[in-house]
């Protein structure tokens, strides 16, 4: 039996008093419950990345007003110039957190 079950069983007699919960969603585990679906695709040679430049999905708890920089070059390669374009990229943004720009 589970928890919000025992807990119904136990009280449902009570008349004096109210309980209400509130759940919060995020979404955690539909995002683990995928990564670990793709990576078995991908341990078992049915699926590769795309490429394309979107997060989908992919943490979106975390990246709630995040500013992204993609660059071009790959980890391996990213240097001086890649990061000064960057910093570059992040001077020109306004930090808006979800309102429209002024």
């Amino acid at each position: 039996m589970g928890v919000i079950n025992e807990v119904e069983e136990v009280t449902k007699n009570n008349t004096r008093l109210q309980l209400i919960v509130a759940v919060g969603y995020s979404g955690k585990y539909d995002v683990l419950q995928a990564c670990r679906g793709i990576a078995q695709r991908v341990k078992d040679g049915e699926s590769k990345t795309s490429g394309e430049l979107r997060v989908s999905n992919f943490l979106l708890w975390q990246l709630a007003y995040t500013k992204i920089f993609f660059a071009q070059e790959l980890w391996p390669d990213f240097g001086r110039n890649g990061f000064v374009e960057a910093l570059m990229s992040f001077q020109q943004r306004q930090r808006r957190f979800g309102g429209r720009k002024s």
